[in-house]
């Protein structure tokens, strides 16, 4: 049996995330001292205790959702379930950066920043209110490309995350992407719903933080990883180094093959997705990919003890 270890991207932040890991494993608590050291302020006291709407701004839900995964993957080593128990590491957009943090390429000190610097550029690449995100459900990849160049009409409009056969989002101009949930309903669309996002993440209006992410990704030491990293915008393995760094700045405006991702895990032998961090919607959209693959939740002691007596 052959397992992947996959990390959540924005929308799995819940207030509490992670508490428990913190409080049963000295590694776990360590890996938010580091986040709050690296971040020069207390960010495990918004995760554990604060106000859900600042937990949910960009440049706090990105380095948040990070420290919780790897505070899992900490209390996993510390049950002798290390890195190396996984064929392959991906994340989804932010969780790419969890990934590669969990597979040693940067410290987790050097991901907090990079995550701060993303999500602070995210934000700040768009005025509120002038781009947005939709879900479009029950559409393909083919189907809603299509309806996002008719949505266009000289705006951006892109398919932005493709997360699985019958969700994706599109991302860009606000008035672009309303025109889309509506050409969406009328192809056939099961549902199509705007998103409560911020900003347009994943397409080409993101260029000023995909410039950004460049200058912040070329101060950061990156080594290859202990186990192949799955880009999200080749769907392929990586593990060099430098391939890393450019592919991290492309994914700012590049779509998230998510969908492609885990076909090409699955295809590869991975037979278990093991969802590190909180949430479980990437274990939701693995069924939705194939059926076949059994997914594992890790966000607490007792999934961190069950998943060890799993590899038994």
């Amino acid at each position: 049996m052959s397992r992947a270890f996959v990390f959540p991207g924005q929308g799995a932040q819940t207030i509490g995330m992670g508490r428990a890991l913190a409080q049963s494993y000295p590694a776990a608590q360590a890996v938010f001292d580091e986040v709050d050291a690296a971040l020069g302020e207390k960010l495990s006291a918004l995760i554990w205790e604060g106000d859900a709407e600042e937990l949910t701004l960009t440049q706090n839900a990105q380095p948040a959702l990070m420290a919780t995964s790897l505070a899992a993957v900490r209390a996993l080593e510390a049950e002798g379930v290390g890195i190396e128990a996984a064929s392959y590491v991906a994340g989804h957009s932010l969780g790419e950066y969890s990934a590669l943090a969990a597979a040693g390429a940067f410290t987790v000190g050097d991901c907090a920043k990079l995550l701060r610097a993303r999500g602070e550029a995210m934000q700040a690449a768009v005025p509120v209110g002038v781009g947005a995100m939709a879900a479009i459900l029950g559409l393909d990849l083919d189907a809603v490309r299509a309806v996002a160049e008719e949505a266009a009409e000289g705006d951006v409009c892109a398919a932005a995350n493709d997360n699985d056969p019958a969700q994706v989002v599109v991302s860009g101009h606000t008035s672009a992407v309303e025109r889309a949930v509506e050409i969406a309903k009328a192809k056939g669309a099961k549902r199509a719903v705007m998103l409560p996002v911020s900003a347009p993440f994943h397409c080409a209006l993101m260029q000023p933080a995909a410039e950004a992410m460049a200058e912040a990704l070329g101060t950061v030491k990156i080594v290859q990883p202990a186990v192949p990293v799955v880009s999200n915008v080749r769907a392929a393995p990586i593990s060099d180094p430098e391939t890393i760094r450019a592919l991290l700045v492309e994914q700012i405006t590049g779509a998230v093959r998510w969908r492609e991702s885990v076909a090409m895990m699955a295809g590869a032998g991975v037979t278990e997705l093991w969802e590190v961090g909180a949430g479980k919607a990437l274990s939701g959209m693995a069924r939705r990919i194939d059926r076949s693959l059994g997914t594992r939740a890790i966000s607490t002691p007792e999934d961190v003890i069950a998943a060890k007596e799993a590899l038994a």
